[in-house]
């Protein structure tokens, strides 16, 4: 029965395993747009790989309160967790961002010849990941909240571009396939993650509405941007997350 939660927390890794599958499978198709360019069209699977890393995302929020309900938290479920994320969270979707960053010099007229190493800065987001996981094992802070970009969080965000990307909302292909836009993502979210600034955690610790103001503001902003913009949604809340944590950084310490 102790096993029971960390069996439940290797979910989280099968799905980061499957959304991998998904990604590398591309299938992508090219069309001709004129004499010296391509115009790429999205796969399906890879935002199959993006809504296993919801799964992923869904497991790694459940897994904690399962442990609790069997009384069987422990080190090896701590540590486990922790190569899980890597996983959904880190080398997955590190991966959709070179894909991402593929489909974006493919438009070029040299696109299919692209050098490897203009692709390789995808591998940022992972290592950052790694590195604030790895700071946050060996971390014994009672904080109310997080030094550091929680690796889920960046990596649900990373996740929603290909469901943007694929629906194309509000002609965000032109942004998302913009390869200086998709540079500027990978090092804005991997120097959130290794930073030191401490983010909101999302619990809810306060018996007052005043002290859980923050988290409540980002919650009903969060579903109501879902429904005005779906999946942009994602991305614009996260920006919210980070301004509301930087802004309320004095009850975090």
């Amino acid at each position: 029965m102790k096993q029971i939660p960390n069996l439940f927390t290797l979910l989280n890794l099968v799905f980061g395993f499957m959304a991998i599958i998904c990604i590398l499978q591309t299938g992508e198709m090219f069309v001709t747009q004129n004499d010296d360019s391509w115009l790429p069209q999205l796969p399906e699977r890879i935002w199959l790989g993006s809504l296993f890393i919801g799964l992923a995302a869904i497991v790694d929020f459940l897994d904690g309160f399962i442990a609790r309900l069997f009384k069987a938290s422990s080190e090896m479920g701590r540590q486990l967790d922790s190569l899980a994320d890597l996983v959904s969270f880190g080398v997955a979707p590190g991966l959709i961002l070179y894909q991402l960053l593929r489909l974006s010099y493919m438009q070029e007229s040299d696109g299919i010849d692209t050098a490897l190493v203009l692709l390789l800065p995808a591998v940022l987001f992972p290592c950052a990941g790694a590195w604030r996981l790895a700071r946050f094992n060996i971390t014994d802070s009672k904080a109310n909240g997080f030094t550091g970009v929680p690796i889920p969080a960046a990596g649900l965000v990373v996740a929603s571009l290909p469901l943007i990307l694929f629906y194309d909302q509000f002609n965000a292909s032109v942004l998302l396939l913009n390869k200086w836009f998709l540079y500027l993502v990978i090092v804005l979210l991997s120097l959130l993650m290794v930073s030191r600034w401490r983010f909101m955690s999302m619990k809810f610790t306060s018996k007052t509405i005043r002290g859980n103001l923050p988290k409540i503001i980002l919650a009903a902003a969060a579903v109501i941007s879902a429904l005005l913009l779906q999946w942009l949604a994602v991305p614009l809340v996260f920006v919210l997350y980070i301004l509301i944590s930087v802004t309320t950084k004095k009850t975090l310490q």
